[in-house]
């Protein structure tokens, strides 16, 4: 581990007894924030055809990945234990569609105490699962498992913030 740990500080997550406890955030100035995370899913390049030309049975894949991450990032604090409840300012979404996989970058802006990075995570994991569950017909083999489809590279490429005046 390294961090606050290391230096033998008090655990941020953990009470003196072992109790999971939030973060208390009160005495921290407001600043507006920025995280960006990103993501891809590896898929058969004749699914990814399918899904560029808007010929998966179930619909419109981007669309649908789209609103599956703005619902991911407005819902990361019921999911994740001991995440804040920030109030979502913006939530961009950009996929780039390739040869042989979808790539998703989600951007989340917020005002507030704490940062937005797990809402731009959960924004890229749950698009990206979006996506997985509207192409699974396509990508199923013969005994009906998934031995290329996979979703990698998950992480955060940026993070920002500014104080506010």
């Amino acid at each position: 581990m390294t961090g606050a740990d290391d230096a033998g500080d008090d655990l941020t997550h953990t009470d003196e007894e072992g109790n999971v406890q939030m973060v208390d955030v009160g005495s921290k100035p407001d600043a507006t924030r920025r995280a960006v995370a990103a993501g891809e899913i590896r898929l058969d390049p004749s699914t990814v055809e399918a899904v560029r030309n808007n010929e998966i049975g179930k619909g419109d894949v981007l669309a649908t990945a789209r609103v599956g991450a703005v619902q991911a990032v407005k819902h990361t604090w019921e999911t994740i234990p001991m995440c804040h409840q920030i109030p979502i300012t913006n939530v961009d979404t950009e996929f780039d569609v390739r040869e042989d996989r979808v790539l998703l970058e989600v951007a989340v802006e917020t005002t507030g105490k704490t940062g937005c990075e797990m809402e731009a995570l959960s924004g890229v994991t749950t698009g990206l699962n979006v996506v997985w569950d509207m192409v699974k017909a396509a990508e199923k083999d013969d005994d009906g498992q998934y031995p290329g489809t996979r979703i990698e590279n998950v992480r955060v490429v940026a993070k920002e913030k500014r104080e506010l005046a």
